[in-house]
């Protein structure tokens, strides 16, 4: 645990405490009492109950758009299922500035629907809330579906065979057994919408802004420090009882039903009413996911003299960014492969020491570090940028001007996925094989390497693949500390999109492609690897 905590300690807590003190600790004298003034203002009251019923009203909606897909997903087999699976994963791995700007070319002025039907939806809560859909749609799929194509469905046929009606043998047998999967995702689809900031930034406008938007624009905008602290104290106190609840579903999932491998479970749809499901989802993947993927890609080749490549050639100049960078928006994709590979090697190290050491199963010490692993995901990634800044500027850790700051802060949201899909997999190994090869006389090391690591394989490198790809779009944390000269592609997107005419939207239009196909060859690498029933939850 040693790593992990040290990781932890220095690159995440302290940057958070140290803004958080920062606000409110003025003259050598706690300013307890903002908290109260801040959080009694009705403009911060109105971002606290937005941020509170958008993210209901979008755990609602993709969970109800999203649970027939994991019912197919899980129990159907048809051509193609692997290759679509990776394709309702890309949106979950894409930057929400991208998912953002996807929306904007669907909904927004010039957008399709304003071109086709006159209609715009930017800058209105239906945009967030569809964009939230799409971003959070494979969350449900994964970890209900993962699970539903492991339970026995001979569970259920016994219960018809006792005289129970198809609802009633669902309702009484299978839905049960689902319910710890469907909070838990429901739990990790609020923590995401709860924090969202990129899809609220771009689709929301001057009208809307959740926490984590108003955390920025109070410390990048205002500089008002005090509020923003404030607002960090709501936030990190909300993300932990979020996880608190999370850490016990997650409990109770490991105690359902037994399981079985899904090759048993899934099979081709029969009769009109299956077909039909089928058909049914597979129009909802294509008009909420494919739609707007289409439609990104389209507004990059859509140049000013038609379509053609005039968008991505002009990455290749400073001049045709308007000033927006010292070097071409083309050297942001270099830039981001490689801090990316740095955060994975990073997150990979950190991550798979603290799931080794989960495995011990410790008592309550542990499964508090395993809560705490989580914390990046929900904690404002903008105050730790921020901190970031003001805390590594000092010897011994002087690392405002280093490379390996950016890489580091993307690790750290990498992390929690490591953890997530190693350690199902690390607790799956029989602990008899260690101790049999340490009676052999190997040593930890060589145990680990002859044992653990054939068994583990498969699940590292999904692992790496996912937090190669988290690390990719970073950015809440990453738009303070990358450099001009080092821009990386979400920060490069949303320079481009803060600024006027239509060259630099086009060229965010054709960022935003290259990203998307770097995740989407992410993923449909993972998807090759055939990973066992124990591959974890994302």
């Amino acid at each position: 645990m040693a790593g992990p905590v040290a990781f932890f300690a220095v690159f995440f807590a302290y940057p958070v405490v140290a803004i958080i003190g920062r606000g409110l600790h003025t003259d050598r004298v706690w300013q307890f009492g903002r908290i109260g003034e801040v959080l009694s203002r009705p403009d911060i009251q109105h971002v606290l109950w937005f941020t509170t019923w958008q993210a209901l009203a979008s755990t609602a909606l993709t969970l109800l758009v999203a649970l027939p897909g994991a019912y197919v997903f899980a129990r159907f087999s048809f051509p193609g299922k692997r290759l679509l699976r990776a394709v309702v994963t890309v949106p979950f791995v894409l930057p929400t500035v991208v998912v953002g700007t996807a929306f904007l070319a669907l909904l927004g002025r010039g957008g399709l629907l304003d071109e086709v039907w006159g209609v715009r939806l930017d800058t209105t809560v239906w945009a967030i809330l569809l964009a939230h859909v799409f971003f959070n749609y494979a969350v449900v799929v994964r970890t209900v579906g993962g699970l539903w194509s492991q339970l026995d469905p001979r569970q259920e046929e016994a219960a018809r065979v006792l005289g129970a009606g198809r609802f009633g043998a669902w309702r009484r047998v299978t839905l049960p057994a689902l319910g710890p999967a469907v909070a838990a995702a429901a739990l990790m689809v609020f923590l995401f919408t709860f924090t969202s900031f990129g899809v609220v930034q771009i689709l929301g406008g001057p009208t809307f802004s959740t926490l984590e938007v108003e955390i920025y624009r109070q410390t990048a905008q205002l500089l008002d420090l005090s509020t923003a602290a404030v607002l960090t104290l709501v936030q990190f106190a909300a993300v932990g009882a979020i996880l608190a609840v999370h850490a016990r579903t997650v409990r109770k999932r490991e105690a359902t039903l037994k399981l079985v491998d899904p090759a048993q479970t899934a099979r081709r749809p029969r009769g009109a009413g299956q077909w039909a499901l089928l058909g049914g989802v597979l129009t909802t993947i294509l008009v909420l996911v494919l739609v707007p993927l289409g439609v990104l890609v389209e507004r990059s080749f859509d140049g000013p003299d038609g379509y053609g490549f005039a968008y991505y050639r002009a990455l290749a100049s400073t001049d045709a960014a308007g000033g927006t960078f010292l070097v071409p928006p083309i050297e942001a994709v270099w830039n981001s492969l490689q801090y990316a590979l740095a955060a994975t090697a990073i997150a990979l190290a950190v991550g798979g020491l603290a799931a080794a050491a989960l495995t011990r199963r410790a008592g309550r010490l542990l499964r508090g570090f395993d809560g705490l692993l989580m914390l990046p995901l929900g904690v404002s990634a903008v105050t730790v940028g921020f901190g970031f800044l003001i805390t590594l500027d000092e010897p011994p850790l002087d690392l405002r001007t280093s490379w390996i700051l950016v890489p580091l802060a993307q690790a750290l949201v990498g992390v929690p996925f490591v953890v997530r899909i190693m350690l199902p997999v690390l607790r799956a190994v029989d602990g008899r094989l260690r101790e049999a090869a340490a009676v052999l006389g190997a040593s930890p090391l060589r145990v680990w390497r002859e044992v653990d690591l054939p068994l583990v394989r498969r699940a590292l490198l999904i692992a790496a693949g996912f937090a190669f790809a988290v690390s990719l779009g970073e950015f809440g944390a990453t738009v303070f500390i990358a450099r001009p000269d080092n821009p990386t592609l979400p920060v490069a997107v949303a320079r481009l999109l803060g600024r006027p005419g239509e060259l630099n939207y086009g060229q965010a239009m054709a960022l935003s492609t290259i990203l998307m196909m770097v995740c989407a060859a992410a993923l449909l690498l993972l998807e090759r690897i055939r990973p066992d029933k124990t591959s974890g939850e994302f």
